[in-house]
């Protein structure tokens, strides 16, 4: 790539070419004899590891395990980081997802030594103050959802999903009307079909129509008494909202099936709707997307699950209550599905989320899904001449373009992802839904700022320009990072987790 050539390609770029440090791995640094340590001489006599415990008890030694300072792991790791892309860094404009910035006061309240150090196993008398956080949360996120009931145990939105579907298997049971399968739309979340398959049910998939959405008269062609639920998502998966949701639930009911309402994308609506007045049955919360705490990069995440009053019986145990001033953990609840985690959730996620609700208040959490549907559809409608929108209905939090543009001159949705890192922000979903063909999934939410996303946009529009002016560039792109372009496919299939050192 010339010169030129990769100064046209970052023309209007918010990333900056500075020093990299080419960082070797831990296994080629050091030398016999550093430690990071300094200890005293043991006050008690020195015995072999080998006296201690049985032979089969203690591992090989590691050949060529690595001997460093405190400094030599303090640069490597430092070094190592400033390689990665972070929310704190720029945009993530990662839809479906909520990639948000996380307040750093939730991590200051996280990490408030009593709650911080709390042991799960600390009887429920010296245990009041974190109780009444996770009660009062429940009451929040019923407020803000209009659910019934609330169990904050599951700890992710497809831990979630299952809980959820437990519950629905539960109820039906108990009815003596156990039923075989499930109904989802075809641009449900991956998790939906797993989550209704590991509780029994085949799947059924409906198709969205010309809008994108749920076609009323199909379903009420689809549902019969041998169906059990739909697993919707509202918005759906193409961030437009199922203006039919009333006549949808209606139709289920009235086959005696039961609604689940998947809450990934629950940032647009906060505040704003009542879940059980659309006739959903159970919903999910991605405490982790839609309130602002630590996300991605593998967890640690919360998905509460809330239920309307005739599916409260089978809520996971403990179910936190207050009752004569206390608060306590009720498990002798008969028909309950049981425990979805040890203890009572991840409870570091439930602070943050429990903090956030508090910094925002009711007008806050309703502000911040009006800005989140502003900013979605203000790069939608920036964009649209130079990306196609294959569903170009009313949008919410997301806007759902596709290459169908970029194709005609040989640039994929790949293919422009991987150009975008190196104008200094990070891809979008791509190729998901599954219903839109080279599909570009971009969600901004409510924390990015109109100079943030008038630069994301930018280097949107320079990209489609590029595609047809120098379209040759694109496929050794991103040429700014240290690594670019991996075999992902045999990374994914053959990964390398150990290391092997040279003969």
């Amino acid at each position: 790539m010339t010169e030129s050539t990769r100064q046209q390609s970052n023309s209007s770029s918010t990333a900056m070419k500075g020093l990299v440090f080419d960082e070797p791995l831990l296994f080629e640094m050091g030398s016999p004899g550093r430690a990071a340590y300094s200890l005293p001489k043991c006050d008690v006599p020195e015995v072999e590891l080998e006296a201690l415990l049985p032979e089969g008890e203690i591992r090989d030694p590691i050949k060529s395990f690595p001997e460093l300072t405190e400094l030599d792991v303090v640069r490597h790791f430092t070094r190592l980081s400033q390689w990665n892309f972070s929310i704190d860094t720029n945009f993530y404009p990662l839809g479906s997802c909520t990639m948000k910035y996380n307040p750093k006061i939730n991590e200051v309240t996280a990490a408030l030594p009593g709650f911080a150090q709390h042991h799960p196993y600390t009887p429920e008398a010296l245990s009041q103050g974190s109780l009444q956080l996770m009660f009062e949360l429940q009451e929040y996120l019923k407020e803000i959802s209009g659910m019934a009931h609330v169990s904050l145990q599951p700890a992710a939105g497809a831990h979630g999903e299952l809980a959820g579907m437990l519950m629905i298997h539960a109820y039906l049971a108990k009815q003596g009307a156990q039923r075989k399968k499930i109904i989802l739309p075809d641009s449900a979340h991956g998790t939906n079909p797993a989550s209704a398959a590991l509780c029994g049910y085949s799947v059924v998939q409906i198709q969205s129509d010309e809008r994108g959405l749920i076609d009323p008269a199909k379903l009420e062609s689809m549902m019969d008494e041998d169906t059990a639920a739909i697993m919707l998502t509202n918005p759906n998966t193409l961030g437009m909202f199922e203006t039919d949701i009333i006549k949808i639930t209606e139709i289920v009911h009235n086959k005696g099936g039961l609604v689940y309402c998947d809450g990934a994308n629950l940032n647009a609506v906060m505040g704003k709707t009542k879940m059980d007045a659309m006739g959903i049955d159970v919903l999910h919360f991605n405490l982790h997307k839609t309130f602002s705490t630590p996300h991605g990069g593998g967890g640690p995440g919360a998905g509460p699950v809330g239920v309307i009053d005739k599916l409260e019986p089978y809520l996971p145990v403990p179910v936190i209550e207050h009752t004569d001033g206390r608060y306590k953990l009720n498990s002798d609840r008969p028909d309950s599905v049981g425990k979805m985690k040890a203890f009572f959730g991840n409870f570091g996620i439930l602070v943050r989320a429990y903090t956030y609700i508090r910094s925002l208040g009711p007008e806050g959490i309703k502000l911040a899904a009006e800005m989140a549907v502003l900013n979605a559809n203000y790069i939608k409608a920036s964009l649209q001449e130079q990306y196609h929108l294959p569903y170009d209905g009313p949008s919410l939090h997301e806007a759902v373009f596709n290459d169908k543009h970029q194709l005609k001159h040989k640039v994929s949705t790949m293919d422009i992802a991987k150009m975008l890192i190196d104008y200094g922000f990070h891809p979008p979903t791509v190729y998901f839904p599954l219903i839109v063909k080279g599909a570009l999934m971009i969600e901004p939410t409510e924390t990015e700022s109109k100079e943030t996303i008038d630069g994301f946009i930018e280097a949107m529009k320079d990209i489609a320009r590029q595609a047809e002016s120098s379209p040759g560039i694109f496929h050794d792109a991103p040429y700014m990072p240290v690594a670019s372009r991996p075999d992902e496919t045999t990374a994914a299939r053959s990964p390398k987790l150990r290391w092997k050192p040279s003969a």
